[in-house]
């Protein structure tokens, strides 16, 4: 048995747009690894529409924090010979590195160019609202700070099918590009009608040269910082069987323990696995449906059912394509799919992602570190930390569920013979002070466990039969386990 895997996801919406952000990861990588994180999700690496972007209003794909474009030669996080040297860093640590791709459109182009397009209805895609009329859109882009180095390839109008703004009349809304083979792409998301257009200049995957162009850059992003992974970004909205294509070409270049995992913000299961069958499950999906559950019974106290947390879930039908999450950059205070767990239920929100046998758990760096910003939040580090140790060093070995009550529920780790004083007893209660009656097993009778939270001071002896009452304070959870030195 291998130790357990923890994912970080190393940004936050407000960090500072300094430049500093990766010399910060280089400088935290040992204590990350020392924490229990092997794995960290990075924000986007290429030059955006401006150096303050936090990344998704891509510019330059080929830009790394290398030429003068934008305002800046730095992105927001640093330069390329500061990012390469984190991933080093990173790597020297046993830490795994996840880079975000934005592959669903582009921002801040050089050139406007005429065209034909359609508008159509903003909460129907499908509808058009006129008939094709000539705009002045901004789609050329032509990189002139970067003068074709790593790729020559240039885009024009034709390489996408929608875009928001007409420069020609100061006229915001949503225009689809006329063109041969132009359309919305059928294998999308089928909100709004058809949810292939997000923002900017949306990218058109009909296009088989987009579709190359696409996938040589994955490649040579790939090749160029000896990453381990990709999290992709807006993937409802990207062509499903080009998302297919990518992993399928990338597997093929860097070997099948490339890792992917997508962005596809969907609560719906039923939606979330229709995606992975048409994928071929070719990588997993943060689990936005567990999200949704961990917002809902954090606003809802006690009037939540707790013994329902896992049902449709991601992690609860398909654990191995399942990245399990608290909160991220998009469900954070004043973002775009704001929906924060609120903090009186965090810790035991973490406690269910971190302790469990199912799932690959990421923590939010703004939970852990805080949030900057106008209405800065503090982090929780004093109450993850714990978590993350009992993970990296109890977490292990035959799960076994009580989940008997609505309002107190419990599970049990029983520990693996490879991790020594591994296995865990786990209560969360979101009503009032609670017990649960479970059973470690009899290979640990005798031992005294305590609450490895620091939350109840109680010293619990485990029966010969290998069962024992767990307490938990009222809204609060309790890890019970071994400590790393015996109790009286």
């Amino acid at each position: 048995m291998e130790q357990n895997h923890t994912m970080m996801q190393f940004f936050e919406w407000h960090v500072r747009p300094t430049g500093t952000h990766w010399n910060r990861l280089k400088k935290l990588a040992p204590e990350l690894k020392e924490r229990g994180i092997d794995s960290v999700w990075i924000p986007p690496v290429t030059k955006a529409q401006s150096g303050d972007d936090v990344g998704y209003g891509v510019y330059d794909l080929y830009d790394l924090g290398e030429f003068n474009q934008k305002g800046s030669v730095r992105t927001k996080y640093g330069l390329k010979k500061e990012l390469i040297a984190a991933i080093k860093a990173c790597h020297d640590n046993g830490i795994a590195v996840y880079v975000d791709l934005v592959m669903n459109h582009k921002a801040g182009a050089d050139e406007t160019e005429l065209f034909k397009v359609i508008e159509v209805d903003q909460e129907d895609r499908t509808e058009e609202l006129s008939k094709p009329v000539n705009i002045e859109g901004w789609t050329k882009f032509n990189f002139p700070g970067r003068k074709g180095r790593y790729s020559s390839f240039e885009w024009n109008f034709e390489h996408f099918n929608g875009t928001d703004y007409d420069a020609k009349n100061d006229k915001i809304g949503i225009f689809k590009i006329v063109g041969d083979n132009k359309d919305w792409n059928e294998n999308v998301d089928g909100e709004f009608g058809n949810y292939d257009y997000l923002m900017f200049a949306n990218i058109d995957y009909n296009n088989e040269e987009v579709q190359d162009e696409m996938i040589s850059w994955g490649k040579w992003l790939a090749d160029t910082l000896q990453c381990d992974g990709y999290r992709l970004d807006a993937i409802k909205h990207i062509n499903h069987e080009f998302v297919r294509r990518f992993a399928e070409e990338l597997y093929e270049d860097r070997g099948e323990d490339f890792y992917f995992v997508g962005e596809f913000w969907k609560s719906d299961l039923k939606a979330c696995q229709d995606f992975l069958d048409k994928i071929d499950y070719k990588m997993s999906l943060f689990d936005v449906s567990l999200h949704y559950k961990l917002h809902e019974a954090s606003m809802k106290g006690n009037e939540f059912d707790l013994s329902t947390i896992f049902e449709d879930t991601l992690v609860g039908s398909h654990p191995e394509h399942a990245v399990t999450f608290v909160d991220n950059h998009d469900s954070q205070p004043e973002e775009a799919l704001e929906s924060w767990v609120e903090d009186w239920f965090k810790q035991s929100a973490y406690a269910l992602i971190l302790l469990r046998e199912q799932g690959y758990p990421c923590v939010f760096y703004g939970d852990y570190y805080g949030i900057d910003g106008d209405n800065p939040i503090d982090g929780k580090r004093e109450a993850i930390d714990p978590l993350l140790y009992a993970r990296q060093t109890r977490a292990y070995g035959e799960q076994e569920d009580y989940f008997d009550h609505p309002n107190t529920i419990g599970w049990v780790r029983r520990g693996a013979e490879e991790f020594d004083r591994s296995g865990c007893a786990v209560v969360i209660s979101n009503g009032d002070e609670g017990e649960k009656r479970m059973c470690v097993g009899e290979h640990h009778a005798g031992e005294v466990w305590v609450d490895l939270t620091g939350t109840r001071e109680e010293h619990i002896t485990i029966d010969e039969d290998g069962f024992a009452t767990f307490p938990v304070n009222g809204k609060s959870v309790s890890v019970w386990a071994r400590p790393d030195e015996d109790v009286e």
